[in-house]
């Protein structure tokens, strides 16, 4: 059954996959299920053993019982408050350049969620590497994983990016985590969205991203960052497992998608990671 008061309505997963596969064609495999452990471990598990057809794949679930945020931190909802899904995208590039998935990541579904938005669309931005935020509220979270394909060095990697939009709920969650927590009946309120318009717009924009990245390297995305970026000028602290390593002012990417922080000896890079970035009281 759907949230209540949830602007967006999920069909049966059978009548969903139906039409994501019907508005995607590009994709070489659709799957909706009706509850899951984790979209993301399955790709990740299809990608390791070599099985199924050529990507892109997509795989979403009204319900995950073992998802998983960054850090491997547990997470899990219930059916209908969030929009769950998963693509999995072979990418041909240098081990070094794969950290840059995850801030494309946030930047192309922030992209995507804008175009959906319409008129709201101002108030949606992304927190590096890649939450995407309505305001100062947590929208959506966003976990990239890659692997190596099985064949050797020329097969390349499997780049699997999982995102959960909150779609209701957002008082609850923020009382139970502490924090500001958003969902989609703020972005939208009293209008209703087809829960396809968000995935095909966040399915489509991943794909010619990582493409893009391929090509161009991520120097082609700092300028479309900084058009979304939810830090830009303003204090942080960037913390390690609860400690500040340093305080100062996030300043935007580098050319590896790196976020940098002003400080008084100069623009620190700080990558992705187990690093934390917190903006300051």
């Amino acid at each position: 059954m759907p949230a209540p008061d949830s602007p967006i309505d999920l069909p049966a997963p059978q009548v969903l996959a139906r039409t994501l596969a019907e508005r995607l064609p590009a994709f070489q495999d659709v799957t909706w299920t009706g509850s899951t452990g984790s979209t993301n471990a399955d790709l990740l598990t299809r990608a390791r053993s070599g099985a199924g057809s050529g990507k892109p794949w997509l795989l979403g679930t009204h319900q995950q019982d073992a998802g998983r945020g960054r850090a491997g931190r547990p997470w899990q909802n219930r059916s209908g408050s969030t929009l769950m899904f998963s693509c999995a995208f072979d990418v041909h590039l240098p081990a070094m350049q794969l950290a840059a998935l995850s801030p494309l990541a946030g930047v192309a579904a922030c992209e995507a969620l804008r175009t959906v938005a319409g008129p709201a669309a101002r108030g949606l931005c992304m927190k590096w590497p890649n939450d995407i935020q309505w305001h100062d509220a947590k929208l959506a979270g966003i976990l990239v994983e890659t692997t190596r394909n099985p064949g050797g060095r020329d097969t390349g990697y499997t780049v699997v990016i999982g995102m959960g939009v909150n779609l209701a709920d957002a008082a609850e969650l923020s009382r139970a985590l502490d924090r500001e927590i958003a969902d989609w009946t703020q972005v939208q309120a009293g209008a209703a969205n087809a829960a396809a318009d968000l995935i095909c717009a966040s399915a489509a924009a991943w794909h010619e991203a990582v493409r893009t990245l391929e090509r161009d390297g991520f120097g082609a995305f700092r300028q479309r960052f900084d058009q979304v970026d939810a830090l830009a000028g303003r204090k942080v602290n960037v913390l390690d497992k609860g400690a500040i390593l340093l305080s100062g002012t996030a300043c935007g990417v580098d050319e590896q998608g790196r976020l940098l922080v002003q400080t008084p000896e100069g623009a620190t890079p700080i990558s992705v990671g187990e690093i934390s970035i917190r903006r300051q009281a």
